[in-house]
C-alpha cells in the first residue's frame, strides 16, 4: 500500500474528475490561476492521460506527444496530486462522500457511450461500437479480454470522422508497422492472425462533407501493401466545384487522384463508398453478422440525405460504427440525454436554471463530443475561471485536508494509485518498450498487471 502524501492545509481544495487532456487543461489553468489552490486528480484508471493514452491509436505518435505538455500540470507536488484507480460513484467512493473533502468537483470524465445506427441486425456478434473497437486496440484495461471478431475477409465501418479513418487503417495496415508503437501484445497477435482482406467506409454524404482531416485522409494513402478504392457513383470523375474551405480543398484533391487510380493488386484494399448507409445487419445463421445491406443515397437541392431504395449486400464479419458518442449520467448531477451533456453555463452545472454550488464540468460532458485535443485547453480555462470566480462564495468542506480524501477512499475500499505508483507503471512499459525494441513502450493492458507494476518496488524508476 502506497503511502499518502503529507500536505499542508490549503484554503481553497479542489477535486478535478478525469485525467485525460479536458481534465489536465482545467487543473493546470486552476494551480495558475490562484497560488492558494491545491488541486487532485482524480481517476477510475490506474494511469493518467485519458483519451491521448486510450483514444489515439498507437500509430499516431506526433499525436501521443502532447503527454510531454500534459505531465506538467503535476510539477507542483506540493499542489497537485494524481489519485488514479479511483471510481467516484456506485462501486467507489460516492460522489457525495467525495464532495465533502473540497470546495469544488470538476467533473472532466468525457463520453464513452457509443451512438447506435438504429438499424435491424445491430445486436449480432460481430456488431461494436467505435469505442469499445478503439479500446481494444489502444489496450484500455476495460477492453482486455477476446478482441474483435477478425476472421472473416471482409469489415464494415460507418462513419465519415476521424475516428472512422482510424478503425480502417489499423484494420487494414500491416500489423508488424505497429510493433514499433506502444500496443499491447494481444492486439498485435489479433491483427498479425487477421483475416480481413476488404475494409469498406460507408459515408452517409457525398465527398464534399466527408469530416476527415488531410492529415487523416493522407494515412490511408501511405499504407503498405493496400489500395484505397473510391467508389462515388462518378462524381469526382466528373468533376466538382472547388470547395471553399482549404481542409475540403485538401480532401478533394486527394480523393480524385485515388478514384483514378487502377487496382495494383495489393493484398488488402480500404474501399470508400460514399452516398451509401447501412439498412440492415444479417445473421450468418450463428447469431453474428455475415453481412451488411446497404442503400444508396440521393442529396435533394436542399442539401438533405435521403435514401434511393437501391441496395446492395457487403460480406462482412465485422461492423465498426463510427457515428458519434455520448455522455453518461453522472450521480448527483442534472443530464440532458438529447445532447449527452451536464447542463451547464462556462462550465457551472445547472439545475432548473440556477447553478450547483461547486460543481462544475468540463471536455465533452460539458460541450459534447466535439473538437480536437487542443480544444480542451480554451474549455479547460473556461471552466477553471468560473471556478476561481466562484471560491470566495463556496463553503468550506466539512472534511478539508490532504490525508483525509485518501483515507476516506480506502474507508471505501479503495486504494488510490499515487504519482509515484504511476512512474513505477511507466517505467515497467517503458522496459517492455526496449524488450520488443524500437518503440518507446509498450502498454500494460490488464489492470491486475498495471497495479502490480504500480506498486512494486523493483520497477522503481
Amino acid at each position: 500500500m502506497s503511502t499518502p502524501q503529507v500536505l499542508s492545509p490549503r484554503p481553497h481544495r479542489i477535486a478535478v474528475i478525469g485525467s485525460g487532456p479536458s481534465g489536465l487543461y482545467t487543473a493546470e489553468a486552476l494551480l495558475a490561476g490562484d497560488p492558494a489552490v491545491h488541486v487532485d486528480v482524480i481517476d477510475r484508471l490506474p494511469a493518467p492521460y485519458g483519451l491521448v493514452r486510450y483514444g489515439v491509436a498507437p500509430d499516431h505518435v506526433k499525436m501521443k506527444s502532447v503527454i510531454r505538455a500534459l505531465v506538467r500540470t503535476f510539477d507542483d507536488s506540493d499542489r497537485v496530486r494524481f489519485l488514479g484507480n479511483v471510481h467516484v460513484g456506485p462501486g467507489g467512493i460516492p460522489g457525495e462522500a467525495l464532495r465533502e473533502h473540497y470546495h469544488a468537483v470538476v467533473h472532466a470524465t468525457g463520453s464513452a457511450v457509443d451512438r447506435d445506427l438504429g438499424v435491424p441486425g445491430e445486436d449480432l456478434a460481430g456488431s461494436v461500437g467505435s469505442g469499445a473497437f478503439v479500446s481494444w486496440y489502444c489496450g484500455h484495461p476495460d477492453a482486455v479480454g477476446p478482441g474483435p471478431l477478425l476472421d472473416h475477409p471482409g469489415a464494415v465501418v460507418v462513419g465519415a470522422g476521424n475516428v472512422a479513418v482510424d478503425v480502417a487503417r489499423v484494420l487494414a495496415r500491416p500489423a508488424e508497422d505497429l510493433a514499433a508503437t506502444d500496443a499491447h501484445d494481444a492486439v498485435l497477435d489479433a491483427l498479425r492472425a487477421s483475416a480481413v482482406t476488404d475494409v469498406h467506409v460507408l459515408v452517409r454524404r457525398d465527398p464534399l462533407h466527408v469530416k476527415f482531416t488531410p492529415a487523416e485522409l493522407r494515412g490511408l494513402g501511405g499504407l503498405d501493401d493496400v489500395d484505397v478504392v473510391v467508389h462515388d457513383d462518378g462524381l469526382l470523375a466528373a468533376g466538382v466545384a472547388e470547395p471553399e474551405e482549404r481542409r475540403m480543398r485538401q480532401n478533394i484533391e486527394m480523393l480524385t487522384e485515388w478514384a483514378a487510380r487502377s487496382a495494383t493488386g495489393a493484398r488488402r484494399r480500404i474501399h470508400l463508398r460514399f452516398l451509401r448507409s447501412p439498412v440492415r445487419l444479417v445473421d450468418d445463421g450463428t447469431g453474428r453478422v455475415g453481412a451488411v445491406v446497404v442503400e444508396r443515397n440521393a442529396v435533394d437541392a436542399d442539401g438533405r440525405v435521403h435514401g434511393t431504395g437501391e441496395v446492395e449486400t457487403l460480406e462482412a464479419g465485422l461492423v465498426v460504427r463510427a457515428i458519434g458518442y455520448a455522455g453518461e449520467p453522472i450521480e448527483g448531477l442534472p443530464f440532458d440525454p438529447a445532447t449527452g451533456t451536464v447542463p451547464n453555463e462556462a462550465g457551472r452545472v445547472l439545475l432548473g436554471g440556477e447553478p450547483v454550488r461547486g460543481s462544475y464540468v468540463a471536455g465533452w460532458i460539458k460541450r459534447g463530443p466535439t473538437g480536437v485535443i487542443g480544444t480542451n485547453k480554451g474549455d479547460g480555462a473556461q471552466t477553471a475561471e468560473s471556478v476561481l470566480a466562484d471560491l470566495p462564495d463556496l463553503a468550506t468542506p466539512p472534511r478539508p485536508g490532504g490525508d483525509a480524501v485518501v483515507e476516506r477512499m480506502r474507508s471505501y475500499g479503495v486504494d488510490p494509485v499515487l504519482w509515484e505508483d504511476w512512474l513505477r507503471l511507466d517505467a515497467a512499459e517503458i522496459a517492455l518498450g526496449e524488450r520488443r525494441g524500437g518503440t518507446e513502450r509498450v502498454k500494460i493492458a490488464d489492470r491486475a498487471e498495471m497495479l502490480d507494476a504500480a506498486r512494486s518496488r523493483s520497477s522503481r524508476p
